[in-house]
């Protein structure tokens, strides 16, 4: 059996404390990543970079202690890869070009360019497991296709994902042709990082909280359950976790119905009900609110027993609800996870 907590934790064994990772655990709160960052040219330059990313990988494990370490990348280097523009603009984010906004659009598309462009990353992957420490485990991600898709779509970030929803009701055939290139991408890219060392993966829907529940079954649970079958195929233990973000009831209908081994949550769940309809059948992660990191002290230790002592009955992962936010002080996360690592119940 591997020594290693997220392992078990994902295997649905309940430890007598939970494996801490966190969602964007490397990024601009760190000093020493804005370090190597004011250096490493544009993001996604410092993304394609292998001895960099690894670097700042590393660098809240060495700082913090972390059980778990996430790969450094973005979920936009799939578009970025097949050949549609990516930039990064400072206090904008995200900008693709040209915009893929009806079927005849996806003929820029070059699936096989990607294999070549997405290269670096399974390096910076081989480079990450000579380098970390034997007890911390690495982790893998793709973006799911629906959140992606609504990058390609608007161009951007947008709020109600507006675009890629009328898309799909208008011309649901054309739409599903640009899931299925992105299920067929993605999961060749998932499988890719196994094969270099990877051995969690994670796929991130950002935004499946926007879709009514037909098209979250269309669109979310649909496609991230093929994901799953084809790196199962070869791969067939390795464990995913799933991330529908802002998907309320569906969580119980997405953990069962894709295959997932771990199933992270957002702070708006109401955690009784994660306890008595997610975690008996599949491994838990999540919830702090991010900002409870960033106000830290008493409300954030408060928040942080009240989810160990609801959640550690079952198989558990402490994390947030989303990603770290640029502001959190990194002395509140160092306090966080001695915490956790204190903690018994």
């Amino acid at each position: 059996m591997s020594q290693k907590l997220l392992l078990r934790a994902l295997s649905g064994e309940v430890l007598p404390r939970p494996p801490v990772w966190l969602m964007r655990q490397a990024g601009r709160y760190l000093p020493e990543y804005r370090a190597v960052r004011a250096g490493g040219g544009s993001f996604l330059d410092l993304c394609y970079s292998p001895e960099l990313a690894a670097e700042v990988t590393l660098q809240p494990i060495r700082r913090f202690g972390f059980d778990a370490s996430i790969l450094f990348s973005d979920i936009l280097v799939i578009p970025d890869a097949m050949g549609q523009g990516v930039r990064f603009e400072e206090n904008v984010g995200p900008i693709l070009s040209p915009r893929i906004e009806k079927y005849s659009d996806l003929a820029i598309l070059n699936t096989e360019k990607a294999v070549k462009r997405l290269a670096p990353v399974y390096e910076t992957v081989r480079l990450l497991r000579k380098q970390l420490p034997s007890d911390v485990c690495l982790i893998g991600f793709a973006g799911a296709p629906w959140t992606v898709a609504t990058y390609m779509i608007a161009g951007a970030g947008s709020r109600d994902q507006m675009a890629a929803r009328l898309w799909a009701y208008r011309d649901p055939e054309g739409f599903a042709a640009l899931i299925n290139i992105l299920v067929r991408v993605t999961a060749e890219y998932l499988i890719g990082q196994v094969r270099a060392g990877v051995e969690v993966l994670q796929i991130f829907d950002t935004w499946a909280g926007s879709l009514p529940e037909p098209e979250f079954r269309r669109w979310c649970i649909a496609p991230t359950k093929e994901i799953i079958r084809l790196v199962h195929q070869e791969f067939p233990d390795m464990p995913v976790i799933g991330f529908p973000k802002g998907a309320g009831p569906l969580y119980q209908d997405y953990s069962i119905e894709t295959g997932v081994a771990g199933i992270s949550v957002d702070p708006s769940m109401a955690l009784k009900f994660v306890r008595d309809h997610l975690q008996s059948s599949v491994t838990v992660q999540g919830n702090l609110d991010p900002l409870l990191l960033v106000a830290g002290g008493a409300a954030m230790l408060r928040e942080a027993e009240r989810i160990l002592s609801l959640m550690n009955n079952g198989p558990f992962i402490f994390n947030l609800g989303h990603g770290i936010v640029p502001e959190t002080p990194p002395e509140n996360v160092g306090e966080l996870v001695k915490f956790i690592k204190q903690w018994q119940s």
